[in-house]
């Protein structure tokens, strides 16, 4: 597994980083919490040491089965968590930090991240200053090693910069969804912060396992997907069959390629989420794949003929 410096820190970040969002449950259907326990130990054991979550994933239910699976390895991982944008203020952050703590079964977080920007989904626009400060005074407790962001645009990201350091940036970010490209992570790169790009996978779809028609179960966030519409959904299948002989020319599985695509980006790691054991050991694997240069050209190529065609909106989801 190759490993990556979090930020200006001395933490280390595996390149695969399991995601927690489906251990919560909540926008997720066909979540079992004993299949979530087994796959978190099963990426442990297959080398990644990073595990991402947040208070807001099934309202705390992803931090406490974290810390049911891997409270007895507490000493061997690197522990995100976020709080989300209805808890900006300065009481509101320390006390989500504190419920956090407490779920996950832990005396400190390595990396605790503001989710998204301040007003988002119509909740309070509280200033970034007082938020900074109650990240950076947690930091001085010991409760927290490192403060990061999620969702911040470069704007975004100097204006908290001005009132603590911030060593990590965590965006949508894969082959079909490139965004970040144009400002934020060269933001990131001139500051030696670390990009943690979340659905790298694009959700499944670069696993090439959907179809075209195919339908999501009832309550499946996915199902909002921009890469799912129709006008997108044929390029990417294009694409899909382009990338196919990479991955067999690695004798990876497309999932696995994809992974490998984002980990080989400078300063970057994968976020990616598992189901079951199976699915958590497959994506460990990704962690020790190099794509040689002209494979990823060829890549770099075969996703801006997706990624041409979408609009500056940098959610993920209509």
């Amino acid at each position: 597994m190759q490993q990556r410096r979090l930020g200006q820190t001395d933490i280390q970040l595996s390149a695969i980083i399991m995601g927690t969002w489906q251990a919560g449950k909540a926008m997720w259907t066909g979540i079992d919490d004993n299949e979530t326990r087994r796959a978190m130990r099963a990426a442990l054991d297959a080398g990644i040491t990073t595990f991402d979550t947040a208070e807001v994933y099934g309202n705390g239910h992803s931090e406490r089965i974290i810390a049911q699976a891997l409270s007895d390895a507490r000493d061997q991982v690197v522990l995100a968590s976020k709080v989300f944008s209805n808890h900006l203020q300065y009481d509101q952050v320390i006390e989500a930090c504190e419920r956090s703590l407490k779920n996950l079964a832990t005396d400190h977080i390595d990396l605790y991240q503001i989710h998204w920007p301040p007003g988002s989904f119509g909740h309070p626009v509280v200033p970034l200053e007082e938020t900074m400060r109650a990240m950076v005074d947690l930091k001085a407790q010991g409760k927290i090693r490192a403060i990061g962001v999620s969702n911040f645009n470069r704007d975004q990201m100097a204006e908290a910069a001005q009132y603590g350091p911030i060593e990590s940036l965590q965006p949508p970010y894969s082959l079909f969804w490139r965004g970040v490209e144009k400002e934020a992570a060269p933001y990131c790169h001139e500051r030696g912060m670390t990009v943690m790009a979340y659905s790298p996978m694009a959700q499944g779809l670069l696993t090439g396992k959907f179809s075209p028609g195919h339908k999501f179960a009832k309550g499946d966030h996915r199902a909002a997907n921009r890469l799912f519409k129709p006008d997108h959904f044929q390029r990417v299948q294009t694409a899909l069959a382009e990338l196919q002989p990479i991955a067999a020319k690695y004798d990876i599985t497309m999932g696995q390629l994809a992974l490998a695509w984002v980990i080989a980006q400078p300063g970057t790691c994968a976020i990616a989420g598992a189901r079951n054991a199976e699915q958590a050991t497959q994506n460990a694997a990704a962690g020790s794949v190099q794509l040689d240069q002209a494979d990823l050209a060829t890549m770099d190529r075969i996703g801006r003929t997706v990624t041409d065609h979408l609009d500056d909106n940098p959610v993920l989801w209509g």
